[in-house]
């Protein structure tokens, strides 16, 4: 009869340690990587592929690694053929990210995000440029 009342007490408690954790673990923000592309010394584009299988997207952003470089726009061709611009206008040094970028609409399957830059020998080392998206 004991283990009895211990059990209708620890259950209760287990249901909410499960339901106050849960709700944590719903909240972390799971970026996915979607690509990246390593930089030319000069004033150039480049594009990343993204497709369907990747699935919809609600926000972007970008991070730049091993040099730095100056980014003008991206521009994000969704899967209806609709694009969107997003202009960006800074100079990177190595290990920055862009702010959050939402893109329009809820959630958007992207064709391929093209992004515009220069070096103008800001670095020695070529820049990565890396595309994450947010689910």
């Amino acid at each position: 009869m004991k283990n009895l009342g211990i059990q209708k007490i620890a259950l209760p408690f287990f249901i909410i340690i499960f339901l106050v954790g849960s709700s944590f673990t719903s909240n972390i923000v799971k970026w996915e990587h979607l690509g990246s592309r390593t930089v030319n010394y000069k004033i150039d584009r480049d594009v990343i592929k993204v497709t369907a299988i990747d699935g919809a997207f609600k926000k972007l952003k970008v991070k730049v690694t091993n040099g730095s470089l100056n980014m003008h726009r991206i521009v994000v061709e969704y899967e209806n053929r609709e694009k969107q611009v997003i202009q960006i206008r800074k100079n990177f040094k190595k290990g920055e990210v862009t702010r959050l970028i939402d893109l329009k609409g809820n959630k958007r399957i992207i064709r391929n995000i093209t992004f515009f830059y220069d070096t103008k020998n800001l670095s020695k080392k070529r820049a990565k440029v890396h595309v994450f998206g947010m689910h």
